[in-house]
């Protein structure tokens, strides 16, 4: 009989993650109830996917009564702790909890769990394909793609499972992966996190609650990351573009190179399809997992010649007039558009904007003002940009109301030989519902010229 059958689970937010937590909370027997402050006109599809099940709905609020019938509580990644709601939970001493902390306590089988402030997505993807290339049954999801909870009664052991994790998901968690990679920590949602202390406190639950028989990796290169080493309780590994590690994957003559307990060349670094140093590391840090569960070295070549990227990550569009297109949407955040840029030697036309996350933008103030041939600038976060590039110098930019206009002024500015970048720097949610969306918008408006 599972843990929550007879207990009355209250969720907050219906969102993919709610969804995928209510279906298996309600077939194992629990009293769900979900909460939602969107209306239910808002929410009518995702109600149709759960009508066959015995689910109690309050939508349009929170109240605070919804505590007096409830056990448990879990919380989708929309839901800030703080919340009002949350905080008199806890002070009731209800369980906390959510989809991927139940999920990591019911996995049949080891699990690895990717955190960072950049490169999760594509380093989980490409963990994945190289266990899906060696024959194991692979599964891939979290933060990313299905939640996999509602794969887990398919799952054997044995089989390979690949978890990303956001903060958001780990602020919460008690509980940490088998195999555990943290591949940076640097400023990113200090609007939820108010602090980098509690950021990096919130990835930190990625390791902390590892045993001896554990494998934690983390960024050789990466200060965040390494501060976290002190929190490992089992086996270290790294990787690291700049220098030779004991234990782990690094660059060295041209080809990546791993080791664990004596050294195998992975594959030359022209096998990589992915652009920029930032991707190498995701590689690096892929081998590294993939090697800490069994993964022979020859999937993982086969799996790096092939692999070409997730959508809206350094993705080209296409190619019009001599001008490439390339759709970097995930760029939610300065420091991962400072990556992007650092990935073209080309002329740059570059679409930045969105909504602010109370980021550091010197560097990439610094960095568009060397590197980038034109900023056209758009949604809430334009104006402020502006007023940077002027002060710092800079006057090769235009404003735009948005982003479908910005599509059509960077066509109209570029030339044969530029590359028109969509690496924003801000997030999406002044406009769109998600990066995702922002990014498939822009591949639309980019097909129409």
């Amino acid at each position: 009989m599972d843990e929550l059958s007879g207990k009355r689970l209250l969720i907050l937010g219906l969102a993919r993650q709610g969804k995928a937590l209510a279906r298996f909370a309600a077939e194992a027997g629990a009293q769900v109830t979900i909460s939602d402050l969107r209306s239910p006109e808002k929410l009518a599809g995702m109600l149709a996917d759960l009508n066959d099940l015995d689910v109690a709905y309050v939508l349009g609020e929170h109240p605070m009564s919804l505590l007096d019938k409830t056990d448990v509580m879990a919380i989708s990644g929309g839901v800030p702790v703080d919340a009002p709601l949350v905080q008199a939970a806890r002070a009731r001493g209800i369980r906390i909890t959510n989809d991927s902390q139940e999920f990591m306590k019911r996995a049949p089988t080891a699990v690895i769990g990717i955190t960072g402030s950049a490169g999760k997505t594509t380093t989980t993807a490409l963990t994945g394909v190289m266990g899906q290339v060696a024959g194991r049954r692979t599964w891939v999801g979290g933060n990313i793609g299905r939640p996999l909870i509602a794969d887990l009664h398919k799952m054997q052991p044995g089989d390979m499972v690949v978890q990303e994790l956001s903060s958001f998901q780990l602020e919460i968690w008690a509980q940490s992966p088998h195999v555990a990679a943290v591949l940076n920590i640097t400023p990113n949602h200090l609007d939820r996190h108010k602090t980098m202390a509690a950021y990096a406190d919130a990835k930190a639950n990625i390791l902390r609650y590892q045993s001896a028989g554990d494998v934690a990796v983390l960024a050789a290169d990466d200060p965040g990351a390494m501060s976290l080493a002190k929190t490992v309780q089992g086996r270290l590994r790294t990787f690291s573009l700049r220098g030779v590690v004991e234990d782990g994957a690094f660059v060295r003559d041209g080809h990546i190179w791993l080791r664990n307990g004596h050294e195998t060349a992975v594959c030359p670094l022209g096998d990589i399809q992915l652009r920029g140093q930032h991707n190498v590391l995701n590689v690096l840090a892929a081998v590294t997992l993939a090697d800490s569960v069994g993964i022979p070295t020859e999937a993982m070549q086969q799996a790096i010649r092939t692999f070409r990227g997730v959508e809206h990550r350094l993705e080209l569009v296409r190619t019009l007039n001599g001008v490439r297109y390339v759709n970097d949407s995930i760029a939610t955040a300065p420091e991962r558009a400072l990556a992007a840029l650092a990935a073209f030697d080309e002329p740059l036309i570059l679409l930045a904007g969105g909504r602010d996350k109370d980021m550091q933008w010197d560097e990439w103030t610094q960095q568009v003002t060397r590197r980038v041939k034109h900023v056209v600038l758009f949604g809430a976060l334009a104006e402020m940009l502006e007023k940077r590039l002027a002060q710092a110098g800079y006057e090769r930019m235009t404003r735009a109301e948005g982003l479908e206009t910005a599509v059509t002024l960077a066509a109209a500015i570029a030339q044969p030989g530029d590359v028109v970048l969509l690496s924003p720097g801000g997030t999406s949610f002044d406009a769109f519902d998600d990066f995702a969306q922002r990014g498939e918008q822009f591949r639309e408006w980019v097909n129409n010229l």
